[in-house]
């Protein structure tokens, strides 16, 4: 096994996590409060499907406009697309919570036609079908193009590298489908996660409404798939420096981008609320003064936007700190949690109403823990099954 793929211990670790979100999830299920266990999940489930979801579109936007200077941390934003399957599953699982996640399911809404579950959960599917679909597709002819077929280990690979000759003109055929795969992963990407903002997170409160909210949602999906980049990138880097096509270089362009989509993110924020305060429609400006003007909701809109915009802002300003790994890794951290609280600042006022704190506490912590597990599990094994896509100068 290439000394730079992840080692046994290491997938024995992240399957403890998994274990203890799990048992977490359990327990909480089985005391007086279901609900709390359901919405974690639910949190959980987008947050670390808009990393993946996101953390592809990397590679697949790099790809797209021929970025030399990226193909080093391209091979390791493909890895992102191991947690597809599992985010599939994931939904499909959210359908046993249903109860307790839509407030709307047994209260007239006048949103029947669109707003009813047997509607929601199929075209979200069906969407979600056609987004991994075509990640997967991509992935596979960049499996194809990458591997060496001298070097076929275990069924899986087999198949994968089945009829594969290695000539120039079959890697220019791979090349031309995968460029088709991205233009679509682009579009579906777009398209489904705007349908997954508007389904899983706004309706939530079915009588208010932004035309925004879907270029929000896939805009801040891309900020987390780069700040999750970023932090792999800077693991196999620490440590490494002399064995890895990773260099300062990468991580200040990476950074760049990072920045770039953390003034996206918070300008799409502040249109959506500069519209509806200037419009002062009851049924938009309740949404904003709820979560923004009253307790206990208003010392987590503030601390997200100081962890989430302000501290990346002006850290990433510093162009030597971009450079650096290890604060990288701390600064993409901090922004995972605060996007993290952004999800529950979002979701949690439609789940709690009339509460004097905020629906935050340890099994909350343990449950992202465990989802959190499960991501590093499926891009851990993934990279150990090809170690080729982790980046080194030799192996």
């Amino acid at each position: 096994m290439n000394n730079r793929a992840p080692s046994k211990l290491v997938l024995v670790l992240f399957a403890g996590l998994i274990l203890v979100g799990l048992g977490t999830f359990i327990f909480q299920l089985g005391g007086e409060h279901p609900e709390r266990a359901w919405q974690a999940y639910h949190i959980n489930f987008l947050l670390w499907s808009a990393i993946a979801q996101g953390g592809l579109l990397f590679s697949i936007v790099m790809h797209l406009v021929g970025a030399k200077w990226s193909r080093s941390m391209q091979s390791l934003a493909e890895s992102f697309a191991a947690f597809f399957p599992l985010s599939f599953v994931l939904f499909v699982l959210l359908f046993l919570g249903r109860e307790y996640l839509f407030p709307w399911l047994h209260h007239e809404h006048g949103k029947e036609v669109w707003l009813n579950l047997p509607f929601l959960f199929s075209r979200d599917l069906i969407g979600l079908l056609v987004l991994y679909g075509l990640g997967l597709a991509y992935l596979y002819y960049a499996l194809r193009l990458k591997l060496d077929p001298e070097q076929t280990k275990g069924p899986f690979r087999n198949f994968l590298l089945r009829g594969k000759t290695g000539s120039e003109e079959e890697a220019a055929d791979y090349k031309k489908k995968m460029r088709v795969l991205s233009v679509l992963y682009i579009l579906a990407f777009a398209l489904v996660l705007s349908l997954i903002g508007f389904d899983l997170v706004m309706s939530m409160e079915p009588h208010w409404f932004s035309t925004l909210f879907g270029a929000y949602i896939f805009a801040k999906a891309f900020y987390l798939g780069l700040a999750g980049l970023m932090i792999l990138s800077a693991i196999f880097y620490v440590g490494r420096e002399e064995d890895s096509t990773l260099t300062p270089a990468h991580f200040h362009d990476l950074g760049k981008l990072l920045f770039a989509f953390c003034l996206v993110w918070a300008d799409f924020f502040y249109v959506q609320l500069l519209v509806i305060w200037y419009g002062n429609i009851s049924e938009e400006t309740h949404y904003v003064i709820q979560r923004v003007m009253t307790l206990p909701w208003q010392p987590l809109a503030v601390t997200i936007l100081i962890v989430g915009f302000l501290i990346p802002f002006f850290i990433l300003l510093n162009r030597k700190v971009k450079s650096k790994p290890v604060p990288m890794i701390i600064l993409c951290t901090v922004v995972v949690l605060a996007l993290w609280l952004e999800h529950l600042l979002l979701l949690g006022p439609a789940w709690n109403h009339h509460v004097s704190s905020l629906p935050l506490g340890p099994t909350d912590v343990l449950i992202f823990l465990g989802f959190f597990g499960l991501m590093a599990f499926a891009i851990a094994y993934f990279l150990r099954m090809f170690p080729e896509f982790t980046p080194g100068r030799t192996g």
